[in-house]
């Protein structure tokens, strides 16, 4: 469904129908459709902070809006002609979620879209169901007795997932993870010491309406809300930060980064922890930053001129072939390797619905980056492993495995900016550290 086939209409659910029916039909990521289409729409703040609500509200609610729907639809809703169904999920969720969109607004919209998307003859199919749904919302069907059935529902992820999580946390725990899955994520940028410094970019963006603090534990980085296109910001243009997530950070605050190093990012694209060791650096030293695709490569150049970064060097290059010229030649390699991304479900919330059975060979290539990864490190050198998903086999069974055959390799401790220590690698949980989901292992080469 193009907007020409819409009759190019205009509004917040309209653009968030297009972004969903973006996300069904291309397999798009939902927060990059969002954002090509909130370009491209030049809707105002208002229209723009709806649609993106939605947008993230449907696909973190999707399997919570489904079951209530069926319970008024008399058709299911796979059977339903597409965008039926995102236009009912769009009419639920504000009906069920948003307190300031009065329901005969949610329900009128979505009869609207109905009509623009060609879909005419089935309005009154939508203006039915929201209608029920909207009278009977203060006493919804019971959601299933079958314990992680009504979890799976009620935090809308899928059922593997939540039984995964229940083993990892007890159930207590995997509720408070799931939920918070669903909750509006802080979103966090990194001064750059380069051109200005902590405090003074907390002023900045203060005096610039932006709702700001500072992170409670990573000194140099802020917490931001309220904030819509960063990139519209003075101090985005003039290269005073970069959006890192405080456990992304801590990466290369584990790795040890100092000024006059030889620093590899094996799997460097979008480029964060390449910028942040050259932070570190104070732009002393070298930094080579790894991806298989040029146009990822490009990026990083970009990110690097706006920063005011000259240590980054570029390189096309797979992170299990081995590069001869590499080897034993930098002080530290940071290996953050491809992964599930289950850590970061608050940014991306599509995340939850992956293929598990496509998950399943990770481990295999993570192990074949990290050992080939290894073999960069000069001796006393350190390797760092990360990655942004809390699975326990993807994360430490990986690095006991490579442990395990690689004896010059040890753990070594470090200190954790929020207190106490890690006995070589630590996992970092949403809803207990505020941060994304992340695994950091320290890994020092013998000298």
């Amino acid at each position: 469904m193009s907007a020409q086939d819409m009759g190019a209409p205009t509004g917040a659910r309209y653009c968030a129908l297009r972004v969903l029916d973006a996300c069904r039909k291309n397999g798009a990521w939902a927060d990059a459709a969002l954002a090509a289409e909130l370009k491209r729409a030049a809707l105002n703040t208002a229209d723009a902070a709806l649609a993106s609500r939605i947008v993230y509200g449907v696909v973190q609610r999707r399997m919570l809006l489904d079951y209530y729907l069926g319970a008024y639809c008399t058709q299911r809703l796979d059977h339903l002609q597409q965008p039926l169904p995102d236009i009912l999920r769009i009419g639920a969720y504000q009906i069920l979620f948003l307190d300031k969109v009065p329901d005969s607004a949610a329900v009128n919209e979505s009869v609207e879209l109905a009509k623009a998307s060609k879909r005419g003859a089935a309005a009154g199919l939508v203006n039915a169901v929201l209608r029920k749904l909207a009278k009977s919302k203060n006493a919804l069907p019971s959601l299933p007795k079958d314990g992680m059935e009504r979890l799976s529902i009620a935090a809308s992820h899928p059922r593997w997932l939540t039984e995964r999580m229940a083993e990892l946390l007890g159930t207590e725990g995997a509720e408070e993870f799931l939920n918070g899955n669903n909750e509006i994520a802080p979103l966090t940028v990194q001064a750059n010491p380069l051109k200005t410094g902590a405090e003074a970019l907390l002023r900045e963006l203060m005096g610039a309406g932006i709702e700001a603090r500072m992170h409670p534990w990573a000194a140099d980085c802020l917490e931001l809300s309220g904030v819509g296109d960063l990139t519209t910001l003075p101090a985005f243009y003039r290269g005073e930060f970069t959006v890192q997530d405080a456990a992304a950070r801590l990466v290369t605050s584990v790795a040890g980064i100092e000024p006059g190093m030889r620093v590899l990012d094996v799997c460097a694209a979008p480029g964060g922890k390449s910028f942040s060791a050259a932070f570190a650096m104070r732009n002393d030293g070298m930094v080579i930053a790894c991806d298989l695709h040029e146009n990822k490569l490009k990026r990083i150049r970009e990110g690097a001129a706006r920063l005011g970064v000259t240590c980054i060097q570029t390189e096309t290059a797979d992170g299990r072939v081995f590069r001869a010229e590499w080897a034993g030649a930098f002080d530290a390699v940071l290996c953050d390797v491809p992964c599930s991304g289950l850590g970061i479900i608050r940014k991306k919330p599509d995340i939850r619905y992956k293929d598990p059975a496509a998950l399943a060979g990770l481990p295999e290539i993570q192990l074949e980056i990290l050992a080939n990864a290894s073999r960069y490190v000069k001796p006393g050198g350190v390797l760092t492993y990360s990655t942004c998903t809390v699975l326990p086999e993807e994360n430490e069974s990986v690095t006991d495995a490579f442990l395990q055959a690689n004896s010059a390799f040890s753990y070594e401790a470090f200190t954790l900016p929020t207190g106490g220590a890690a006995s070589g690698h630590v996992t970092l949980w949403p809803h207990r550290d505020g941060t994304d989901g992340f695994y950091i292992a320290r890994l020092r080469r013998r000298a």
